[in-house]
């Protein structure tokens, strides 16, 4: 990030002519995506998509009931055994072409979740189709290079350790990044030769419908990749439970994880993957080699895409000695960030998702400030008359760790700001969470940052950055932030169960 436009984009790949063009393309009424077709659904439900940008209706989808569900897991059942048998070389192939696909039709399908989410659009394009169609590219390029393993058995034997794929793959997803967060489950599934079901957020379903035509155009076979849309309660829960259904990848909430265990404990004890919600410390020491451009990236940490990241940077804690310092570096930045309408270019941060997202975020606000917390900056709507959901950037500071706010997730643009004494407080102060996704430390002290590392209580820890990990290593958390990890080729290992052949020679 630099200056005061975190997520702006490079204008040669991206007009706002191109993306003025798109925004004003009607979008038909959507059906689920089965068996390589629109499917209606079997009762006709429907559910208004409302766009967070301006509040109008963009269109409507299918509300997915669990005969709807049967109907996809059905689908991928049946072309499961011509989908794992598909010679690795094959699946490469189809699996290069769609991400080629997805490549080439990058801006609509990063205009087209914009207005489906309010993500700003530098950050959508590259973190969505861009970064979807090099996910896929990942896993295509792995899937003919992984080998199975030969035991060192006595003369007698011959010990061969196979991977197999494990068959229909459950897929539910966030609404924040949904083609970037199901691109990481979509494609090393498929990559291992199991059949997939999506059922996405039921406020950002659009991309991830065209995403499944596109795997269609690929080549993929039908039945392959299937979309069901609707509420989770309703598809998502027929999906977890459904008797057919062998692996649930889950992002969203820990409320959500453990109902989606439950409903495993009261099916067929199928595996669930789980990655859930964060509170993660972004700590500056006083010797931090930079201060300004710690304040920079901290700030983007936290506030691209209003807070609705996963691993957003929300509790910051700064070494006292500095404080003051760094405060006034990061409220500066803060002050030039632009929010507004997300497709514009010109915008920093675009619009919180939806209205219902927009009055929890303000709920947190207010409840922060009876706890005794000092709101610096922000905590407001903004745009009322535009009919979107758009929120000030927040921080407040004082924040102790007993507080709401520096224990519960609130997933919109507010940070927490906390000052520390020396490591030991620090390490105290970061582990103070039930959370475990993400950290990041800042120090110019080498041995510093090797101890916090290993300190701090989370599965990746960011050092003198904030983000921009990639997709050759893993993302998960510890402990209620869940379990199973998205990236990498440590990803292909949850699609994929091990068989042992012990051969008597």
């Amino acid at each position: 990030m630099s200056g005061g436009h975190p997520s702006r984009p490079d204008g040669a790949r991206m007009q706002q002519a191109q993306i003025d063009q798109l925004r004003r393309v009607a979008i038909p009424e959507q059906s689920h995506f089965v068996a390589g077709r629109a499917f209606a659904g079997t009762d006709g439900g429907r559910l208004d998509v409302i766009s967070p940008i301006d509040g109008q209706l963009l269109t409507t989808i299918a509300d997915g009931s669990a005969a709807d569900v049967d109907a996809a897991v059905g689908a991928a059942r049946q072309a499961f055994a011509a989908w794992s048998a598909t010679a690795p070389a094959e699946r490469k192939r189809v699996l290069l072409r769609f991400a080629d696909l997805v490549e080439q039709n990058a801006l609509e399908l990063a205009v087209l979740g914009v207005r489906d989410n309010g993500t700003e659009i530098g950050m959508a394009y590259r973190a969505e189709p861009l970064s979807s169609a090099g996910t896929i590219r990942y896993y295509a390029e792995a899937v003919d290079k992984v080998y199975g393993e030969i035991a060192p058995t006595g003369h007698g034997t011959l010990g061969l350790v196979h991977r197999e794929p494990l068959g229909v793959v459950g897929v539910i997803v966030p609404w924040n990044f949904p083609l970037m967060i199901g691109a990481w489950k979509i494609a090393p599934a498929l990559a291992a030769g199991n059949t997939v079901v999506v059922k996405p957020p039921e406020i950002a379903s659009l991309t991830l419908l065209r995403l499944a035509a596109l795997a269609s155009e690929a080549g993929l076979p039908d039945g392959v990749l299937n979309v069901i849309t609707g509420r989770g309660g309703c598809a998502g829960e027929a999906l977890a439970l459904h008797m057919d259904v062998d692996v649930i990848a889950f992002t969203g909430s820990g409320a959500v994880g453990r109902r989606l265990l439950e409903s495993s404990a009261r099916s067929n004890l199928k595996r669930v993957y789980l990655e859930l919600g964060g509170k993660s410390p972004n700590v500056v020491f006083a010797d931090a080699p930079d201060i300004r451009q710690a304040a920079k990236v901290s700030v983007n940490g936290i506030f691209r895409n209003s807070g609705q990241v996963c691993v957003a940077g929300s509790r910051l804690l700064v070494q006292a000695s500095v404080y003051d310092r760094f405060m006034a570096e990061m409220l500066e930045v803060t002050a030039r960030l632009k929010v507004g309408d997300p497709l514009d270019l010109t915008s920093d941060i675009g619009a919180v998702s939806s209205a219902a997202q927009l009055h929890k975020n303000l709920d947190a606000v207010a409840l922060a400030e009876r706890e005794g917390a000092v709101r610096l900056t922000g905590g407001e709507q903004l745009h009322k008359d535009s009919g979107g959901t758009y929120m000030a950037p927040t921080v407040f500071a004082e924040v102790t760790p007993d507080m709401t706010l520096a224990r519960e997730e609130v997933f919109g643009p507010v940070l927490a700001v906390t000052r520390f004494d020396d490591e030991a407080d620090a390490v105290r102060l970061a582990n103070a969470t039930t959370y475990g996704l993400a950290a990041a430390v800042w120090t110019g002290n080498l041995s510093t940052a090797h101890r916090m590392v290993r300190a701090i209580k989370a599965g990746v820890v960011h050092v003198n950055t904030y983000g921009g990990t990639d997709i050759t290593v893993p993302l998960g958390g510890f402990r209620q932030s869940g379990f199973g990890r998205d990236k990498s080729l440590h990803a292909l290992a949850e699609y994929t169960d091990l068989k042992t052949a012990w051969i008597a020679l």
